[in-house]
């Protein structure tokens, strides 16, 4: 069917088109824009207007003369695809690429694998002392009494109680 739009837009929706157009509408497992995208066409081809087809797609009327155009120019295979876009992150230049693939093909400096912890030459004993500095630090001491409970609750409560229970358990056990 031919539908004439605005000035110079003509969307043409042949019989192939509309049963390509009636499988997409059809298919459960199909992508949400693809669908709306067809039944932007599918009104337009019915003789429906712009407000009309806004109205009952829920989309902007750019949007709707976005994918009229597109099907007018390229068919139904123009609603499959989006158009591509740049990405955020300029590419990397070419010198910077030439560069990495250099020092990739390139043996390592020294005796440096995988394991090695920096190029100092240093094999990281001071981070090893620090952390066994901090486990020799004073803990605090464990607060007595009852167990902290942050939330209120019956459920809560027992399962508290039942912890205290085990855990005084198991000091008794080692005080033996």
């Amino acid at each position: 069917m031919r539908v004439c739009l605005r000035k110079g837009m003509v969307v043409n929706v042949n019989g192939e088109d509309r049963l390509r157009l009636a499988a997409i509408l059809a298919n459960r497992n199909g992508p949400q824009k693809h669908v709306w995208r067809v039944q932007i066409i599918l009104l337009t081809a019915d003789g429906l207007g712009t407000a009309e087809i806004m109205r009952r797609t829920g989309k902007s009327k750019s949007v709707v003369w976005r994918w009229q155009e597109r099907f007018m120019h390229a068919g139904v295979d123009g609603l499959l695809r989006d158009k591509t876009r740049p990405s955020r992150k300029p590419p990397l230049g070419r010198a910077l690429i030439a560069r990495v693939v250099e020092l990739t093909a390139s043996d390592p400096c020294g005796e440096a694998t995988h394991w090695t912890g920096g190029d100092d030459g240093q094999d990281n004993r001071d981070q090893r002392q620090l952390g066994s500095a901090y486990l020799a630090l004073p803990r605090p001491p464990a607060a007595s009494g009852a167990p902290v409970q942050a939330v209120e609750g019956p459920g809560l409560r027992r399962q508290a109680q039942g912890l205290y229970s085990f855990l005084e358990a198991i000091r008794g056990l080692r005080a033996v």
